[in-house]
């Protein structure tokens, strides 16, 4: 069964870090690009940070404090994130998109895979 799950969400206070992960199964994570999004209530999912098959090229909307990367030798994904803010609080999700080239994909419907999503809430 091809799955992604997401893991390492959870309540954190202001100015603290959490690492996410997301651990594929029934597939080789080095045949994918990835990426993170959020979800913030109400509203759609948006491009967090992604990553190229191998990780050599990658971006992310906020440098300075989230990082993206990956090891596909144990097929996970992890993004870092420093510095949060309570405007970081959403559900966080990886995602996979078939394609092993430079390039780092930032739209949503460009992915095929998702995972169920962790939530992250950051406290004042």
């Amino acid at each position: 069964q091809v799955q992604l799950e997401e893991s390492g969400g959870g309540l954190v206070q202001a100015g603290g870090s959490l690492r996410l992960s997301c651990t594929a199964s029934g597939l080789a994570l080095s045949n994918y690009a990835m990426g993170w999004f959020r979800r913030f209530i109400g509203e759609e999912r948006e491009f967090v940070a992604g990553i190229n098959w191998d990780g050599s090229n990658s971006y992310s909307y906020d440098k300075g404090r989230f990082t993206i990367s990956r090891d596909n030798a144990k097929n996970i994904l992890y993004l870092q994130m420093n510095s949060l803010e309570p405007e970081d609080t959403a559900v966080y999700y990886c995602a996979a998109h078939e394609r092993t080239s430079r390039l780092v994909w930032t739209l949503a419907d460009e992915y095929e895979l998702w995972g169920q999503g962790t939530q992250v809430t950051v406290s004042t």
